[in-house]
Formats: C-alpha cells, sequence, structure tokens
C-alpha cells in the first residue's frame, strides 16, 4: 500500500475513531509529559501520544488541559492517556500500581500509523510547521575551566525530557547584546561510550576561546539525558532537541540571540542541515564529514557497506523499505523528509569539510550538497582534504581555522 493510499485511509480511521482515553490521570508536582510516559508506557518518547490525546480531549471536554509548550505542565491537570499500538511493559504496572495500557487495536493500518507518524514528523514542511520553544537553561555543575572560559554541565527541556549540554561561556567582559553561539552537534557514537565532559576538546576549545558560547547538546538519551537514543535518519528526535536548543539559548542572559551558528560533525552534520531548514534562527552552519546524501545515496551506501549504519537502524531501514518501498518508487514519501529537496529554504551560508579518504561517508556526500546548494542560490563554501579521514584527522587544524574564521564573519559584529 503506498504512502498516498495509507493517509488518505487514516485520515477515515481518524474521522470514524476520535482518540479516546484509556485512562484519565491527574498531574502531580514534578511529573513530565516524558516521566508519565515512561511510567505508564514504559516509554518515555510516548509522550507524544499524551500530548495529541490530550489536546484532542481537551476541544471535546473543558476539563481536560490544553497543553501549549510540551515541557511545561502543571499539578492538578487532567491528562487523556491513549492506548498505544505497542504493548505496553511491565514497568508501567510496576510504578504506577495499574494494570498496563493495552494495545488499540490489532488492525494493521493502525498499527503502522505510529510509524507513518514518526516518519512524517521528519519532514521538513512538519519540522517548520512544529513549536520549539526550549526552556531556560540550568548550570548543573561547574567544571574546570579553560583559558579565558568557564565551562558547565548545563540542562534544558525538549519535548518534556531532561536534556544535557556541555556548555562554555567566556570569562571575559561581555560586549553588548552578549556572546556569539555555537550550538555544536556531535556525530553519532554508541550511547554507552558517550560521555558529556568529553570529546571534542580540541574543537570546542577552538570557538570558546575566542570568544563564542559553545553548547552541545548530548541528544536524547546520550550522557544523563533522558529518553531513548533513537534519531537522526528516520525519526526527528535529535534534531527536536538541537531546535529547542537554540530557542534556550535565545533566552539565556549571556547570548546573543540573532548570532547563534552550528557545528556539526557526521550525524552531527545532518542535524545541522535539518535545523537550518526549519525555521530556527541560525545564521550560518559548518559541517565536516556530515551523513549529507540523498536517500537514495544513504541507502546505497548502506547497502554495499553495512557496517556503517548502526545495528539499531538496520531494523528501521528495513522496515521503511518494506513498508513504503525505494525512493524511486514511492517519491511522495521520500521527498519530504530529504533535506536535499529544501536547501533554497537554508536559513544561512554553508561550509562544508570532508575527507578524500573517508571511509565512513563518501566525500561525494558533500560535493553534492554544494553543488546543489549553490544552485539554488546559497553561499556555500567546500573544503575537500586529499587523503584525510572521516575525523579530518590530518587537516583538523586547517578546517578549524577556516571554520572560525567563516564563523566570525557571519556571527560577529562588523567593524
Amino acid at each position: 500500500m503506498s504512502l498516498g493510499l495509507l493517509l488518505a485511509c487514516s485520515s477515515v480511521v481518524t474521522a470514524q475513531s476520535p482518540t479516546s482515553c484509556a485512562r484519565e490521570v491527574v498531574v502531580q508536582p514534578g511529573d513530565t509529559l516524558a516521566s508519565l510516559a515512561e511510567q505508564y508506557y514504559g516509554e518515555a518518547s510516548a509522550y507524544g501520544e499524551i500530548l495529541a490525546a490530550t489536546n484532542a480531549q481537551a476541544a471535546l471536554d473543558a476539563s481536560f488541559a490544553r497543553i501549549a509548550n510540551p515541557n511545561l505542565i502543571g499539578a492538578g491537570w487532567k491528562l487523556c492517556l491513549p492506548g498505544l499500538p505497542q504493548p505496553a511493559t511491565d514497568r508501567a504496572s510496576r510504578n504506577a500500581g495499574q494494570p498496563p495500557v493495552q494495545a488499540m487495536s490489532a488492525n494493521p493500518l493502525v498499527a503502522l500509523m505510529p510509524l507513518i507518524q514518526r516518519i512524517s514528523r521528519l519532514s521538513i514542511p512538519n519540522l517548520r510547521s512544529e513549536d520549539h520553544p526550549g526552556s531556560l537553561i540550568d548550570l548543573e555543575e561547574t567544571l574546570t575551566p579553560g583559558p579565558n572560559y568557564n565551562r558547565y554541565l548545563a540542562s534544558y527541556r525538549s519535548e518534556g525530557l531532561k536534556i544535557y549540554a556541555l556548555m562554555t561561556i567566556p570569562s571575559e567582559p561581555m560586549p553588548p547584546g552578549g556572546w556569539p553561539v555555537i550550538v555544536f552537534n556531535h556525530g553519532y557514537m554508541p550511547p554507552d561510550r558517550y560521555q558529556s565532559t568529553s570529546g571534542y576538546e580540541e574543537h570546542i576549545d577552538a570557538f570558546a576561546r575566542h570568544g563564542y558560547i559553545v553548547f552541545r547538546p548530548d541528544y536524547r538519551g546520550y550522557g544523563n539525558s533522558q529518553g531513548e537514543a533513537a534519531g537522526g535518519y528516520d525519526i526527528p528526535n535529535y534534531t527536536v532537541d538541537v531546535l529547542n536548543a537554540v530557542a534556550s539559548l535565545q533566552q539565556f542572559p549571556q547570548a546573543a540571540p540573532h548570532r547563534v551558528g552550528m557545528w556539526g560533525h557526521s550525524l552531527g552534520g545532518t542535524i545541522t542541515l535539518y535545523s537550518m531548514e526549519s525555521g530556527a534562527e541560525i545564521k550560518a552552519g559548518v559541517i565536516w564529514a556530515g551523513v549529507v546524501g540523498s536517500y537514495p545515496d544513504l541507502l546505497a551506501l548502506w547497502e554495499s557497506h553495512p557496517a556503517l549504519l548502526p545495528s539499531q537502524a538496520t531494523a528501521w531501514r528495513d522496515l521503511l523499505l518494506n513498508t513504503f518501498g525505494a525512493p524511486d518508487q514511492n517519491p511522495v514519501f521520500w521527498n519530504p523528509i530529504s533535506p536535499l529537496n529544501y536547501l533554497a529554504d537554508l536559513s544561512g551560508p554553508l561550509q562544508l569539510h570532508h575527507g578524500s579518504n573517508d571511509e565512513s561517508v563518501p566525500a561525494g556526500f558533500s560535493r553534492q550538497l554544494a553543488q546543489q546548494a549553490q544552485a539554488a542560490g546559497k553561499i556555500v563554501d567546500y573544503y575537500e582534504y586529499p587523503g584525510d579521514d572521516h575525523n579530518l584527522s590530518l587537516s583538523s587544524a586547517t578546517a578549524l581555522e577556516r571554520s572560525l574564521a567563516f564563523f566570525d564573519y557571519y556571527l560577529k559584529p562588523k567593524g
């Protein structure tokens, strides 16, 4: 069944079967949507179903809360917990002392709807339509300072989840309007090997010592961040966390809200590209060895080099292909989720760096992005480093110097 037919059928299903509540709950002090989803469904990322069901009920019954900001819910609010298409885990009954919420339906179409909804969230138009309000940033822990900047373990909220980040703030007198900001998007690594306060030290130090606030979100499921470590190429969770980071930084007293840039490596490059096309105020982006190919190119790469696809992502790749067909068979599904189709909407200039001997991500991905972005009328600088690898190990000093000069030009006041 094609995506168009699935979506048409889903409209019928929705019209005939309005959301009902499997359970009604009253928010207690300290509850978040994520903690309630974890409690009742054993899955923090199920908060979206609670949000949607509660707002649907609020339109019919004023006793239910109307949730405008998923990061902010209040004690005493009445929420609607729907039945989810996936069975709840035993954690729900263990935590709540109640039987787990049962599945809504065995109908195959209904079972596919969560997949359709999650994937559709990845589309650029949908990301633009969503609200990513961020929150206030809390400085949780003071770390060892740098030569002219302070380092902190910080936190903020993204869709009700508490997300941690490494943050640097210059220790010198603040310029008028605040410090320019670089949101730093790290590449993929196994979550159990990730540490909030280590990795990319040379890169972060280079930006921090030159008068930037650097903010490296852990993404959900990384470090101590709440939620499941899933996102990137099939669902927008990590991009949503980064968009909420941008909004949070724009509320931070020492940050210049209109001088925000973004740096990304590998998977972080994917997130940077999605973020810059999603309506966020990102004035300039730098991508190193970005996974920025088209979906046909990505699928071909992963088929020929399966070891390059994270093991947990193999299942969703196969599920997408089996459900929606290959990109050339179903462009209605694949085109909206590809950032290469929205390059005219980039929020600022791009600078791309890639090693010619990158065995993880072909340099052709960045080369193609540069050509297509220029054809879309965007400013793009592309640097390819002969013989260098995925981390630009041989050329990092040169690439950092170019990255810094690029950010200085677009993020710092002239004159």
